[in-house]
């Protein structure tokens, strides 16, 4: 039975089974993307003391950022009281951060076209796991449950396995008869790949010899629109959401880390027992009221004063994050020939990357400028937006026949 749309359940199409190779691929991929989000999870509990810490110790870096905010400050005349600098300093790392996987995922994708998905994801993942098993055995690091020594080998222990499980257990999906015949292309169409407006046009998928057809492209626009809207809103509260357990509630590393968890574990249900069993073609109603949730829940988090409150919020938000991307993702994966999957997901994903590199950082910049309520109070205002641009849009018709 699908639970895909409205109040009622309705039966779900015949579904073709998995041959044991998609199987195979399915599980392989999600091993290996959870050892990889393992390595970089382990950083979001230890932000806002580490870089408070940073700033008891006298850090060269951080004393030249606290420099330039207080500069700026004093400009503008901001009360001394406001000033959240750690949120903007955490805000600032999520962007850059992000950033720089706007600049290399469209690239990937068009490469990806060409040599196929196995030989981009290892190398994708030998310089993933080697940045982040640097950064952990580097850095100044405090685990939120370890001992300080263990986090940065774990790290590294998550990012070696990740490696070495994918060049093991993963095939190779696209066989060479269907792959792009040149790289060039791609390359060709970087520019366009890096123009925040070529990308929310999908310019490099309009211009291949076979573009979606009818209203295809105009639908997948207003999807990588919606996807842009959606993660530059939710970032800047993934981003903010610490800082503030940690200044209004005085959350240590710990209790951030179980706040974490909550979140986690509240996805991981949500996913098990509603998201699997939408309805193939009912993806986007589900978006829209997931959307719809997180209005209430951005109002709960920011103007919570107790834990109660601030724990519905919460499971708000991660049934929304649970939801919105998966089933996103799903719609905009049903365009295109097999040849532009690569690029058509990779343009979505810089699209996603380009919010997160935005978002984070204006959210903290509202958020030291004005504090949580407001900054809360109008990102949740704001996903009125992506609500009413999927207003009427209807998945392609060949996606259902494919179910």
């Amino acid at each position: 039975m699908g639970w895909g749309a409205g109040g009622s359940c309705t039966p779900r199409p015949p579904i073709r089974q998995q041959t044991a190779q998609e199987t195979r691929v399915i599980t392989v991929v999600f091993l290996g993307l959870l050892l990889d989000l393992l390595a970089f999870t382990l950083l979001l509990p230890l932000l806002p003391g580490l870089l408070e810490s940073h700033g008891r110790a006298h850090d060269p870096l951080y004393g030249s950022w606290q420099r330039g905010v207080d500069w700026f400050a004093a400009a503008i005349r901001m009360p001394a009281e406001k000033r959240y600098n750690s949120v903007l300093f955490g805000g600032l790392i999520g962007s850059v951060f992000s950033f720089l996987q706007f600049l290399l995922a469209p690239l990937t994708g068009a490469v990806s076209d060409c040599l196929g998905r196995r030989p981009v994801m290892l190398l994708s993942l030998a310089v993933i796991g080697v940045a982040f098993s640097l950064g952990f055995t580097l850095g100044p690091m405090l685990g939120a449950s370890l001992p300080v020594e263990t986090v940065p080998w774990l790290a590294l222990l998550f990012a070696a396995s990740d490696l070495l499980f994918i060049f093991c257990f993963l095939p190779e999906t696209l066989p060479p008869e269907k792959r792009a015949p040149s790289i060039a292309p791609g390359f060709r169409a970087t520019a366009d790949l890096l123009s925040p407006l070529a990308l929310l046009r999908f310019s490099a998928v309009a211009r291949s010899q076979d573009p979606p057809a009818g209203d295809g492209l105009g639908s997948l626009r207003r999807l990588g629109l919606v996807y842009f809207l959606y993660l530059f809103l939710f970032s800047g509260l993934e981003y903010t959401l610490s800082f503030l357990a940690h200044q209004r509630f005085q959350f240590s590393s710990l209790q951030q880390g179980k706040m974490f968890f909550f979140i986690g574990l509240t996805m991981a249900t949500v996913q098990g027992a509603y998201a699997r069993r939408i309805s193939p073609g009912r993806e986007t109603a589900a978006v829209k009221r997931a959307i719809l949730l997180l209005a209430p829940a951005f109002l709960l988090i920011g103007w919570g004063l107790t834990l109660p409150v601030l724990g519905l919020g919460l499971l708000l938000y991660s049934f929304a994050a649970a939801v919105v991307v998966p089933c996103l993702s799903s719609v905009v994966a049903n365009y295109g020939s097999p040849g532009q999957k690569g690029t058509i997901m990779g343009t979505l994903r810089s699209l996603g990357a380009l919010a997160r590199a935005v978002g984070p950082m204006v959210a903290a910049s509202v958020y030291w400028l004005a504090g949580a309520r407001i900054c809360f109070t109008v990102c949740s205002g704001l996903f009125l937006l992506p609500f009413l641009l999927l207003w009427n849009l209807r998945p392609p018709a060949h996606a259902l026949k494919a179910e």
